[in-house]
C-alpha cells in the first residue's frame, strides 16, 4: 500500500468515526435542548478545540501556521461554513418533516455524487480495482441508512415525500461542498483552513439562532458534556478530511469512507442505547468493510 492511499484511508476512516461519534452524541441532545441549539453548542466547543489546537502548534511545537493572506481566500472560507451551516440546517428541516429511513438514504448519497464529480469533472485517477472498491463502498452506505420497511409503507413518488425537497437541496450542497473543499484545501496549510471555515459555520450557526430567538442557555447541566464530545469528534472529522484532501489525490475514497458515518452511529447506538441493527444495516456493514479492503489493494 502506497504512502498517499495510506493517507487517504485514514483520513476518510477519520471522517467517518468523527462524524458517526458527533451524530451519537448528538441523538442524547437534540430531543432535550433542540436542533438549533445542539448545533450552536456543538460547534461553539469545536471552535474552542481547534483554537487549542492552533494555539499547541504555534507556541509548543513552534510550527509556522500558514494563514490566508488574501480577501478573496477569507471570503471563500466564509462562503464555505455558511453552506455547509445550510446543509446541516436543511438535513434537519426534511428529516423532521418526513421519514428518517426514507430520506437518509438520499443524503448519504452525496459522497457518491462527489466521487462522481471528481471522477468525471477533475479528471480522478482510478484504476479498476479502486472504481469497484469505491463502488461496493457506496452500495454499503446506501444500505445502512436504508430503511426497507419504511420504504414499502411509502408510495408516493419521491417528489411528493415530505422532506425530500430539504434532504435533496442539503445532498447537492454537501456533494459539491466536499467536492470544492478538496479544491480550495489542496496543497494548502490545512489546519487553519479547516478552522477559519468552521468558525464562520458556527457564527452561520449563531445568526440563525438569533432569527429564530432560541434559548440557548436552557441546557441540563448532565448534557454539557454530550455537547461538548459533539464539538470534539466534529473537528476529529473536519481535520482528517482536510488532510486527506491537502496531501492526497484520492478525492473519492476520502469522500466516500467518510460518509460512511452512520456505520460507528449505527453500531454505537446499539451497543449503549439498545437500538436495534436492521438486516440490510448489518449487510450494508459487512459491504462496507468489504470495500475498504478492496480500495486497500490498489
Amino acid at each position: 500500500m502506497n504512502q498517499e492511499l495510506m493517507v487517504a484511508l485514514l483520513a476518510g476512516l477519520g471522517g467517518m468515526l468523527g462524524w458517526g461519534f458527533a451524530d451519537f452524541f448528538a441523538k442524547k441532545t437534540i430531543d432535550k435542548v433542540g436542533t438549533v441549539a445542539s448545533l450552536v453548542w456543538g460547534h461553539i466547543f469545536g471552535c474552542l478545540v481547534l483554537f487549542g489546537i492552533v494555539l499547541y502548534q504555534t507556541f509548543i511545537n513552534q510550527n509556522e501556521i500558514l494563514w490566508p493572506k488574501d480577501t478573496k481566500s477569507y471570503f471563500s472560507l466564509a462562503i464555505f461554513g455558511i453552506i455547509q451551516a445550510l446543509v446541516y440546517l436543511f438535513v434537519y428541516k426534511g428529516f423532521g418533516k418526513g421519514q428518517v429511513g426514507v430520506l437518509s438514504p438520499i443524503f448519504a448519497s452525496f459522497s457518491g455524487l462527489t466521487a462522481i464529480l471528481s471522477i468525471a469533472i477533475f479528471g480522478e485517477v482510478i484504476n479498476m480495482t479502486m472504481l469497484i472498491g469505491l463502488c461496493v463502498l457506496f452500495l454499503g452506505i446506501l444500505l445502512i441508512n436504508t430503511d426497507i420497511q419504511a420504504l414499502r409503507l411509502k408510495r408516493l413518488s419521491l417528489a411528493h415525500v415530505p422532506g425530500f425537497k430539504e434532504i435533496g437541496l442539503a445532498t447537492l450542497m454537501a456533494g459539491f461542498w466536499t467536492l470544492f473543499w478538496d479544491r480550495f484545501v489542496s496543497g494548502k496549510d490545512w489546519l487553519p483552513y479547516a478552522l477559519l471555515m468552521y468558525v464562520f459555520m458556527t457564527i452561520a450557526l449563531l445568526a440563525v439562532a438569533k432569527l429564530r430567538r432560541t434559548n440557548l442557555l436552557s441546557v441540563e447541566p448532565q448534557l454539557w458534556k454530550f455537547l461538548a464530545l459533539i464539538g470534539i469528534c466534529e473537528i476529529g472529522a473536519y481535520l482528517a478530511i482536510s488532510l486527506g484532501y491537502s496531501a492526497t489525490s484520492l478525492t473519492s475514497l476520502v469522500a466516500l469512507l467518510s460518509g460512511a458515518f452512520s456505520l460507528p452511529t449505527i453500531i454505537l447506538a446499539r451497543l449503549f442505547l439498545k437500538e436495534k441493527i436492521t438486516a440490510a444495516q448489518t449487510i450494508g456493514g459487512l459491504i462496507i468493510i468489504a470495500g475498504i479492503m478492496a480500495v486497500s489493494f490498489k
